[in-house]
Protein backbone atom coordinates (compact mmCIF):
# COMPACT_ATOMS: atom_id res chain seq x y z
CA UNK A 1 0.00 0.00 0.00
CA UNK A 2 1.39 3.37 -0.98
CA UNK A 3 0.36 6.97 -1.40
CA UNK A 4 -1.28 9.37 1.01
CA UNK A 5 -2.30 8.08 4.42
CA UNK A 6 -5.52 10.05 3.92
CA UNK A 7 -6.61 8.31 0.72
CA UNK A 8 -6.48 4.53 1.01
CA UNK A 9 -8.69 1.48 0.90
CA UNK A 10 -9.24 -0.38 4.15
CA UNK A 11 -10.83 -0.10 7.57
CA UNK A 12 -9.98 1.91 10.70
CA UNK A 13 -11.55 1.33 14.12
CA UNK A 14 -13.03 4.50 15.66
CA UNK A 15 -14.90 4.70 18.96
CA UNK A 16 -16.19 1.14 18.80
CA UNK A 17 -16.87 0.72 15.08
CA UNK A 18 -14.94 -0.19 11.95
CA UNK A 19 -15.26 2.61 9.40
CA UNK A 20 -13.98 3.04 5.86
CA UNK A 21 -10.42 4.41 5.84
CA UNK A 22 -11.40 7.63 4.02
CA UNK A 23 -14.25 8.27 6.48
CA UNK A 24 -12.02 8.19 9.59
CA UNK A 25 -12.26 11.95 10.17
CA UNK A 26 -12.34 14.34 13.16
CA UNK A 27 -13.66 17.87 13.51
CA UNK A 28 -11.34 20.85 13.07
CA UNK A 29 -12.13 21.94 16.67
CA UNK A 30 -10.88 18.65 18.11
CA UNK A 31 -9.16 19.59 21.37
CA UNK A 32 -6.08 17.46 20.62
CA UNK A 33 -5.35 19.43 17.46
CA UNK A 34 -5.19 22.69 19.40
CA UNK A 35 -3.69 21.60 22.75
CA UNK A 36 -1.85 18.29 22.08
CA UNK A 37 -4.19 16.28 24.35
CA UNK A 38 -3.31 12.98 22.71
CA UNK A 39 -1.48 9.74 23.57
CA UNK A 40 -0.63 6.83 21.30
CA UNK A 41 1.06 3.47 20.87
CA UNK A 42 3.02 2.02 17.96
CA UNK A 43 3.07 -1.77 17.72
CA UNK A 44 4.12 -4.41 15.22
CA UNK A 45 2.22 -7.54 14.28
CA UNK A 46 4.33 -10.51 13.15
CA UNK A 47 2.74 -13.67 11.74
CA UNK A 48 -0.67 -12.62 13.05
CA UNK A 49 0.48 -11.80 16.59
CA UNK A 50 1.12 -8.29 17.94
CA UNK A 51 4.39 -8.37 19.90
CA UNK A 52 3.87 -7.46 23.59
CA UNK A 53 0.37 -6.29 22.68
CA UNK A 54 -1.09 -6.15 26.20
CA UNK A 55 1.90 -4.20 27.52
CA UNK A 56 1.25 -1.59 24.85
CA UNK A 57 -2.44 -1.39 25.73
CA UNK A 58 -1.61 -1.05 29.43
CA UNK A 59 0.87 1.74 28.67
CA UNK A 60 -1.73 3.57 26.58
CA UNK A 61 -4.09 3.63 29.56
CA UNK A 62 -1.24 4.76 31.83
CA UNK A 63 -0.34 7.57 29.41
CA UNK A 64 -3.97 8.70 29.48
CA UNK A 65 -3.93 8.75 33.28
CA UNK A 66 -0.71 10.78 33.33
CA UNK A 67 -2.29 13.39 31.03
CA UNK A 68 -5.48 13.52 33.15
CA UNK A 69 -7.31 11.98 30.22
CA UNK A 70 -9.01 8.74 31.31
CA UNK A 71 -9.47 6.47 28.28
CA UNK A 72 -12.93 4.81 28.33
CA UNK A 73 -11.78 1.36 27.21
CA UNK A 74 -10.30 -1.63 29.02
CA UNK A 75 -7.15 -3.48 27.99
CA UNK A 76 -9.33 -6.33 26.66
CA UNK A 77 -11.43 -3.90 24.60
CA UNK A 78 -8.30 -2.29 23.14
CA UNK A 79 -6.90 -5.72 22.30
CA UNK A 80 -10.12 -6.71 20.52
CA UNK A 81 -10.09 -3.47 18.51
CA UNK A 82 -6.51 -4.03 17.33
CA UNK A 83 -7.16 -7.54 16.12
CA UNK A 84 -10.44 -6.48 14.51
CA UNK A 85 -8.51 -3.95 12.40
CA UNK A 86 -5.92 -6.52 11.35
CA UNK A 87 -8.63 -9.01 10.41
CA UNK A 88 -10.71 -6.42 8.53
CA UNK A 89 -7.67 -5.45 6.43
CA UNK A 90 -6.40 -8.99 5.95
CA UNK A 91 -2.94 -8.38 7.44
CA UNK A 92 -0.75 -10.75 9.45
CA UNK A 93 2.36 -8.50 9.33
CA UNK A 94 1.66 -4.81 9.96
CA UNK A 95 2.35 -1.77 12.06
CA UNK A 96 -0.52 -0.94 14.44
CA UNK A 97 -1.23 2.60 15.68
CA UNK A 98 -3.61 3.11 18.61
CA UNK A 99 -4.38 6.72 19.47
CA UNK A 100 -6.58 8.33 22.13
CA UNK A 101 -7.40 12.02 22.24
CA UNK A 102 -9.65 14.73 23.62
CA UNK A 103 -12.27 15.30 20.97
CA UNK A 104 -14.48 18.24 20.11
CA UNK A 105 -17.15 19.08 22.67
CA UNK A 106 -18.43 21.87 24.88
CA UNK A 107 -14.95 23.10 25.87
CA UNK A 108 -12.69 24.98 23.49
CA UNK A 109 -10.23 26.47 25.97
CA UNK A 110 -7.25 24.79 27.62
CA UNK A 111 -9.54 22.90 30.02
CA UNK A 112 -11.49 20.09 28.36
CA UNK A 113 -13.32 18.11 31.03
CA UNK A 114 -16.58 18.37 29.08
CA UNK A 115 -15.07 16.91 25.90
CA UNK A 116 -15.16 13.18 25.14
CA UNK A 117 -11.99 11.09 25.14
CA UNK A 118 -11.97 9.24 21.82
CA UNK A 119 -9.90 6.35 20.52
CA UNK A 120 -8.97 4.95 17.12
CA UNK A 121 -6.92 2.04 15.82
CA UNK A 122 -5.30 2.06 12.38
CA UNK A 123 -2.76 -0.29 10.82
CA UNK A 124 -0.63 -0.42 7.70
CA UNK A 125 2.11 -2.48 6.14
CA UNK A 126 5.44 -0.88 7.03
CA UNK A 127 8.93 -2.18 6.26
CA UNK A 128 12.25 -1.27 7.88
CA UNK A 129 11.98 2.13 9.58
CA UNK A 130 15.54 3.15 8.64
CA UNK A 131 15.76 1.51 5.20
CA UNK A 132 19.09 -0.29 4.66
CA UNK A 133 20.55 0.85 8.01
CA UNK A 134 20.33 -2.71 9.38
CA UNK A 135 23.27 -3.60 7.13
CA UNK A 136 25.40 -0.44 7.10
CA UNK A 137 24.33 1.35 10.30
CA UNK A 138 22.17 4.44 10.57
CA UNK A 139 23.74 7.90 10.47
CA UNK A 140 22.60 10.22 13.28
CA UNK A 141 22.81 13.96 13.73
CA UNK A 142 23.04 15.48 17.22
CA UNK A 143 19.87 17.47 17.91
CA UNK A 144 20.05 21.08 19.06
CA UNK A 145 16.93 20.50 21.20
CA UNK A 146 17.01 18.66 24.52
CA UNK A 147 14.57 16.19 26.05
CA UNK A 148 12.58 18.06 28.73
CA UNK A 149 12.71 17.58 32.48
CA UNK A 150 10.07 15.33 34.12
CA UNK A 151 9.13 18.46 36.07
CA UNK A 152 7.83 20.05 32.84
CA UNK A 153 5.76 17.19 31.38
CA UNK A 154 5.08 13.52 32.31
CA UNK A 155 7.99 11.99 30.38
CA UNK A 156 6.71 8.46 31.12
CA UNK A 157 3.67 9.13 28.91
CA UNK A 158 3.79 8.36 25.19
CA UNK A 159 2.23 11.74 24.52
CA UNK A 160 1.96 13.37 21.10
CA UNK A 161 3.18 16.72 22.47
CA UNK A 162 6.54 15.18 23.40
CA UNK A 163 7.19 14.43 19.72
CA UNK A 164 7.12 18.02 18.45
CA UNK A 165 10.88 18.48 18.93
CA UNK A 166 11.39 15.01 17.44
CA UNK A 167 9.84 16.12 14.15
CA UNK A 168 11.93 19.30 14.12
CA UNK A 169 15.12 17.39 14.95
CA UNK A 170 14.49 14.65 12.40
CA UNK A 171 13.86 17.23 9.66
CA UNK A 172 17.15 18.94 10.54
CA UNK A 173 18.94 15.56 10.51
CA UNK A 174 17.50 14.57 7.13
CA UNK A 175 18.63 17.92 5.69
CA UNK A 176 22.20 16.87 6.63
CA UNK A 177 21.87 13.44 5.03
CA UNK A 178 21.20 11.65 8.33
CA UNK A 179 18.29 9.37 9.10
CA UNK A 180 17.72 10.42 12.72
CA UNK A 181 18.99 12.59 15.56
CA UNK A 182 20.35 11.87 19.02
CA UNK A 183 18.99 13.99 21.87
CA UNK A 184 20.73 14.99 25.05
CA UNK A 185 18.39 15.52 28.01
CA UNK A 186 17.83 18.73 29.98
CA UNK A 187 20.97 17.98 32.06
CA UNK A 188 23.16 17.41 28.99
CA UNK A 189 23.25 13.60 29.35
CA UNK A 190 22.85 11.28 26.35
CA UNK A 191 19.12 10.50 26.11
CA UNK A 192 17.56 8.87 23.03
CA UNK A 193 16.84 9.26 19.32
CA UNK A 194 13.63 10.85 18.00
CA UNK A 195 11.64 7.62 18.19
CA UNK A 196 14.00 5.04 19.67
CA UNK A 197 16.12 4.24 22.71
CA UNK A 198 19.91 3.89 22.34
CA UNK A 199 22.50 1.31 23.42
CA UNK A 200 26.31 1.33 23.27
CA UNK A 201 28.95 -1.40 23.45
CA UNK A 202 32.41 -1.16 24.99
CA UNK A 203 34.71 -4.10 25.80
CA UNK A 204 31.86 -6.59 25.40
CA UNK A 205 29.59 -4.78 27.86
CA UNK A 206 26.47 -2.74 27.10
CA UNK A 207 25.66 0.76 28.32
CA UNK A 208 22.32 2.55 27.99
CA UNK A 209 20.87 5.74 29.51
CA UNK A 210 18.69 5.55 32.62
CA UNK A 211 15.08 6.22 31.50
CA UNK A 212 14.40 8.91 34.12
CA UNK A 213 13.61 11.64 31.58
CA UNK A 214 12.80 9.52 28.51
CA UNK A 215 10.32 6.79 27.63
CA UNK A 216 11.34 3.39 29.00
CA UNK A 217 10.57 1.66 25.72
CA UNK A 218 8.95 -1.77 25.61
CA UNK A 219 11.56 -2.85 23.03
CA UNK A 220 14.28 -1.36 25.26
CA UNK A 221 13.10 -3.50 28.19
CA UNK A 222 12.93 -6.59 25.95
CA UNK A 223 16.52 -6.08 24.74
CA UNK A 224 17.84 -5.62 28.29
CA UNK A 225 16.19 -8.91 29.33
CA UNK A 226 17.66 -10.60 26.27
CA UNK A 227 21.18 -9.32 26.99
CA UNK A 228 21.00 -10.48 30.61
CA UNK A 229 19.82 -13.95 29.50
CA UNK A 230 22.91 -14.09 27.24
CA UNK A 231 25.13 -13.21 30.23
CA UNK A 232 26.16 -9.84 28.80
CA UNK A 233 26.61 -7.12 31.47
CA UNK A 234 24.20 -4.20 31.03
CA UNK A 235 24.88 -0.85 32.69
CA UNK A 236 21.88 1.49 32.91
CA UNK A 237 23.59 4.72 33.82
CA UNK A 238 24.27 8.38 33.11
CA UNK A 239 26.17 8.64 29.81
CA UNK A 240 28.01 11.87 29.03
CA UNK A 241 28.33 13.14 25.41
CA UNK A 242 32.13 12.94 25.53
CA UNK A 243 31.87 9.18 26.12
CA UNK A 244 30.59 8.64 22.56
CA UNK A 245 34.19 8.64 21.34
CA UNK A 246 35.04 5.53 23.38
CA UNK A 247 32.16 3.25 22.39
CA UNK A 248 32.77 0.59 19.74
CA UNK A 249 29.22 -0.31 18.70
CA UNK A 250 25.81 1.32 18.93
CA UNK A 251 22.20 0.42 18.13
CA UNK A 252 18.70 1.85 18.43
CA UNK A 253 15.61 0.02 19.72
CA UNK A 254 11.94 0.73 19.22
CA UNK A 255 8.80 -0.90 17.89
CA UNK A 256 9.23 0.80 14.51
CA UNK A 257 13.06 0.76 14.60
CA UNK A 258 13.21 -2.83 15.96
CA UNK A 259 16.99 -3.23 16.49
CA UNK A 260 18.82 -0.88 14.11
CA UNK A 261 22.64 -0.62 14.12
CA UNK A 262 24.17 2.87 14.19
CA UNK A 263 27.28 3.59 12.14
CA UNK A 264 27.75 7.27 12.93
CA UNK A 265 26.61 9.94 15.40
CA UNK A 266 27.92 13.39 14.50
CA UNK A 267 31.67 12.93 14.10
CA UNK A 268 31.78 9.62 16.00
CA UNK A 269 31.79 6.30 14.13
CA UNK A 270 30.81 2.80 15.26
CA UNK A 271 31.23 -0.65 13.76
CA UNK A 272 28.21 -2.85 13.03
CA UNK A 273 29.79 -5.53 15.20
CA UNK A 274 29.06 -9.12 16.17
CA UNK A 275 27.12 -8.27 19.34
CA UNK A 276 24.91 -5.77 17.50
CA UNK A 277 24.15 -8.30 14.76
CA UNK A 278 23.49 -11.05 17.31
CA UNK A 279 21.00 -8.91 19.23
CA UNK A 280 19.26 -7.83 16.03
CA UNK A 281 18.98 -11.46 14.88
CA UNK A 282 17.82 -12.67 18.30
CA UNK A 283 15.13 -9.97 18.44
CA UNK A 284 13.96 -10.88 14.94
CA UNK A 285 13.57 -14.53 16.02
CA UNK A 286 11.82 -13.58 19.28
CA UNK A 287 9.12 -11.41 17.70
CA UNK A 288 8.29 -14.12 15.17
CA UNK A 289 8.38 -17.01 17.65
Amino acid sequence: MAGSYEDRDGKIWMDGNLVDWRDAQVHILTHAMHYASSVFEGERCYNGKIFKSREHSERLLKSGELLDMPIPYSVDEIEAAKYAVLEANGWTDAYVRVIAWRGAGEDMGVASNKNPVRMAVAAWEWGAYYGDAKNVGAKLDIAKWKRPSPETIPTAAKAAGLYMICTMSKHAAEAKGCSDALFMDYRGYVAEATGANIFFVKNGEVHTPIPDAILNGITRQTIIEMLKEKGIPVHERVIMPEELEGFEQCWLTGTAAEVTPVGQIGDYTFEVGALTRDIADSYEKLVRA
